[in-house]
């Protein structure tokens, strides 16, 4: 068997798939990938079911090495530049490592996770139904803990299936989508209303457990303690010092703070790839709107395969235009040494 070798990988970065639903009344929280959308994406550009298990990349870098034969791998996520052997790699797409050589990924940018899908999928003993990787409680598989360099994956040999990429709709920049409650009434139509109408940014503390919300204090009616009840991804406690916590995909089955608001399904991914320090606001909505958007990201996620393009088809790529250097060198227009040319003898 071909392997996939981690040569060099940063920290919160590990096996995450669609999550193990179903036992969150057992007190085993579901785990899981952060964007679902992007583990979907890459996925999909190696023929993996959408919700397989990939390697989910942590804001830092990583390096991989294919060994024993070729690798097929496809990126999708934070973008963030990558190469093989100083060639350029294409987020949204699939692409070929051959035996010995090194997939290097830069830091993310814009975002906090990118995932890397292996042709064939990554190879494991599910933990109740799963290979997630939970690391507080050591559940996941192969690797029950954050991956690390030297850590391998026996993988399928590459296919040498034509290379894909993927058409992505664009993210949205709005603000994060929310439903209130369940305990909004545990808050007054003030602090709802502050809540609501401030600018929020997430703490550099925050991991996979929850994200620390950094803007004004949140004041309780009653106090903050409840009899605790179920949380759900997105769920938004709000604990004694009144500062909010998005709950994530590690989080506790059950808690005992009251929770202003829920972030809805399809807004959980855009959360989560909201980098540390980055403003935002969040956005009421009913519930049938949550649930029409519940709909609409579900039809996404089952219509990828409608996305995917040839690989040697590129569209043109306005951004990455604006960021590189056309004219090929540089002048200054204060040194005439830099724009004079001498005249032809």
């Amino acid at each position: 068997m071909n392997r996939l070798v981690v040569a060099s990988i940063g920290p919160a970065s590990s096996v995450q798939d669609g999550g193990r639903p179903g036992a969150q009344r057992y007190g085993l929280t579901p785990s899981g990938a952060m964007d679902r959308l992007a583990l979907a994406a890459a996925n999909i550009l190696v023929s993996n079911e959408p919700f397989a298990a990939a390697v989910e990349i942590g804001p830092f870098g990583a390096t991989f090495t294919a060994r024993d034969g070729a690798v097929r791998v496809a990126i999708a996520g934070a973008p963030r530049n990558a190469d093989i052997a100083g060639r350029t790699v294409a987020m949204d797409a699939s692409v070929t490592l051959k035996d010995g050589e090194t997939l290097t990924l830069g830091f993310a940018r814009g975002g906090a996770f990118t995932y890397l899908a292996i042709e064939g999928g990554i190879k494991g003993e599910p933990v109740f139904g799963s290979l997630a990787v939970n690391a507080r409680a050591g559940l996941g598989s192969p690797y029950p803990r954050p991956l690390q360099a030297g850590d391998e994956f026996t993988v399928d040999a590459a296919s040498g299936a034509p290379e894909l990429r993927i058409e992505l709709p664009k993210p949205s920049s709005g603000p994060i989508r929310v439903v209130l409650g369940p305990q909004d009434d545990e808050f007054d139509d003030a602090n709802k209303a502050l809540f609501l109408g401030s600018e929020w940014k997430i703490s550099a503390t925050s991991d996979r457990m929850g994200y620390w919300l950094e803007g004004p204090p949140i004041k309780h009616l009653h106090g903050h303690n409840i009899v605790s009840d179920g949380t759900v991804n997105g769920s938004i406690q709000v604990p004694g010092n009144g500062a909010p916590i998005a709950l994530m995909m590690d989080r506790g089955t059950s808690g005992g703070y009251p929770k202003i608001a829920t972030v809805i399904t399809a807004d959980v991914g855009r959360l989560a790839q909201t980098s540390a320090g980055t403003a935002f606001r969040f956005l009421e909505l009913t519930m049938a709107e949550a649930q029409d958007e519940a709909r609409k990201f579900a039809q996404l996620i089952r219509n990828l395969s409608d996305r995917l393009r040839s690989a040697d088809t590129v569209a043109l790529n306005v951004e990455a235009l604006n960021d590189a250097n056309v004219a090929g060198y540089a002048v200054s227009a204060v040194d005439a040494g830099t724009w004079q040319v001498a005249a032809e003898p």
